[in-house]
């Protein structure tokens, strides 16, 4: 399955459903029984999940652009302190949200007497997450868009690598031509671009190994533990604010002050949207199934490609769009394989890839990256 894709605290999950939308069997909201699955849905039914998908597509893509424009020179230029911003924003809101609607938080009420324990848990996800945060903000100083969409959807294989290192998953023959493959098609499409700045792509590449790393960590140290999003989120949101703070502190500029008082109705602006995020992140993630998320994603990384060379004149060469359709044809490939894996197009890979049946059907993760239906 979350991204980033996009700096909101909910958006790494969708790389979990797609490794493994996003998002897996410690994080994800438990879907609900009344979802419709297994029935036929009615009218309202599929116009509520169509409007929550739309909605989760339209506000994703705001928000990227929204934070590119935040990170310009004549904005606010400071990615620790924006970053700070959202995650205070998403840390009053969370608890305003708990207070007025609990039932958003399922599992609040479990994690009661727990507190300290799983703050110690959450203090390194959490420090992985700032910088994630501060490395994405930071890349659009330096690229473009849709270069730094190329890059993330990357992420899916840099989870399962770091996942295989950890000694949580294995690699096999399918698995090993998939990575090869999306790690071509993102190297082909980034290398291709008119306006290759090496510190964004630095930047970016420390935020996506950060939020990749963060990912397995969230797994190894909260195995067992069903935590939905929000619940999630009112954990991470204020240890990462912490991190955010200290770090503002140590590399605080004079300008800031007087940015921030030119910019604050744009700053409460951006925060806002980044935590409707959330909520929309979480509502898509209860009522579609996996396989929608991962459809869901993929359509999101088209569309902000795409609006990208339309509406705001991104130079994409022809190679870099054959790339992208690549790597796109690759993740799609690898999240059929993790939420399908007897679907035709992966029975034919494992074929012409010479795989014996018995080893296709080796179930060697040690810690399932998307919930198994029993």
């Amino acid at each position: 399955l979350v991204q980033p894709r996009g700096n909101h605290l909910l958006e790494w999950q969708s790389a979990l459903q797609t490794s493994q939308p996003s998002t897996s069997t410690t994080m994800v909201a438990q879907r609900s029984e009344a979802s419709g699955e297994g029935a036929p849905m009615t009218l309202w039914q599929c116009t509520k999940k169509f409007g929550l998908v739309l909605a989760y597509i339209s506000v994703s893509t705001l928000l990227i652009r929204f934070n590119k424009m935040m990170m310009q020179d004549d904005h606010f230029p400071f990615a620790i302190v924006l970053s700070a911003i959202h995650m205070l924003v998403s840390s009053v809101l969370c608890g305003v949200l708990y207070l007025v609607a609990p039932s958003m938080f399922p599992a609040m009420e479990s994690t009661k007497g727990q507190t300290a324990s799983l703050m110690k848990l959450f203090l390194p996800i959490g420090a992985f997450f700032a910088v994630m945060l501060y490395g994405s903000n930071q890349a659009y100083r330096f690229c473009s868009v849709a270069l730094l969409q190329f890059m993330k959807e990357a992420n899916v294989m840099i989870v399962f690598l770091i996942s295989c290192a950890a000694g949580l998953q294995s690699m096999n023959r399918v698995r090993l031509a998939l990575i090869v493959w999306v790690i071509a098609g993102a190297s082909i499409s980034v290398s291709g671009d008119l306006k290759f700045s090496l510190i964004g792509i630095g930047f970016q590449a420390a935020s996506q190994l950060a939020e990749c790393a963060r990912v397995v960590l969230g797994e190894i140290a909260l195995s067992g533990r069903r935590l939905d999003p929000l619940t999630y989120t009112s954990f991470v949101s204020p240890l990462c604010f912490v991190v955010l703070l200290v770090a503002s502190i140590f590399t605080w500029e004079a300008r800031i002050v007087p940015a921030m008082g030119s910019c604050w109705p744009l700053l409460l602006m951006n925060a806002l949207v980044a935590f409707a995020l959330n909520i929309l992140v979480a509502a898509v993630i209860k009522e579609i199934s996996a396989v929608g998320f991962v459809l869901t994603g993929l359509t999101k990384d088209i569309l902000i490609v795409v609006l990208s060379c339309l509406l705001f004149r991104e130079p994409i060469r022809l190679t870099q769009w054959f790339a992208f359709a690549m790597t796109l044809g690759g993740v799609g490939l690898w999240s059929l394989m993790k939420v399908s894996p007897d679907a035709l197009p992966v029975q034919l890979l494992e074929r012409a890839l010479c795989m014996p049946p018995r080893e296709a059907a080796v179930d060697d993760e040690k810690y399932p990256l998307i919930e198994k239906k029993v």
